[in-house]
């Protein structure tokens, strides 16, 4: 198993940078044909999202659809894919960002009846109690 950081799946998924693009490409082939799992943490999918969001200005939608694809691929290893899965439904119905999500749903996890915050964009969310 091979740990990936955030700036691989940036260049693979956004392609703008053409030569680390076709390493990253080059790595996943590699990867996928020798059959070496890749492990992508918790905290990655979330820089990730924050960077296709504040550096490549993606939508909501966009962003989603770059981390299903991650979370779907059979190359990619993760912690819980499930809490991952859930939280991402989550970020789609919600206005949080995905690391609200997951961090709720590992708090959840762990048997937390709720998670405090002052982040006014989880005021509806059940899940979160906002602090005013």
């Amino acid at each position: 198993m091979i740990g990936v950081d955030t700036n691989v799946l940036v260049r693979y998924f956004v392609s703008d940078d053409r030569e680390q693009f076709r390493q990253a490409e080059d790595f996943m082939t590699r990867s996928m044909n020798r059959r070496i799992q890749l492990y992508v943490d918790d905290v990655v999918l979330c820089e990730l999202v924050w960077v296709l969001r504040s550096s490549y200005k993606l939508k909501r939608a966009e962003i989603a659809a770059i981390v299903e694809d991650v979370l779907k691929r059979n190359q990619f290893s993760f912690d819980d894919v499930g809490l991952l899965l859930t939280a991402l439904d989550d970020y789609v119905a919600g206005r949080g960002d995905l690391a609200d999500y997951v961090i709720g749903r590992r708090y959840e996890r762990a048997g937390c009846e709720a998670t405090a915050t002052f982040d006014r964009a989880l005021r509806d969310d059940v899940n979160f109690r906002l602090l005013s």
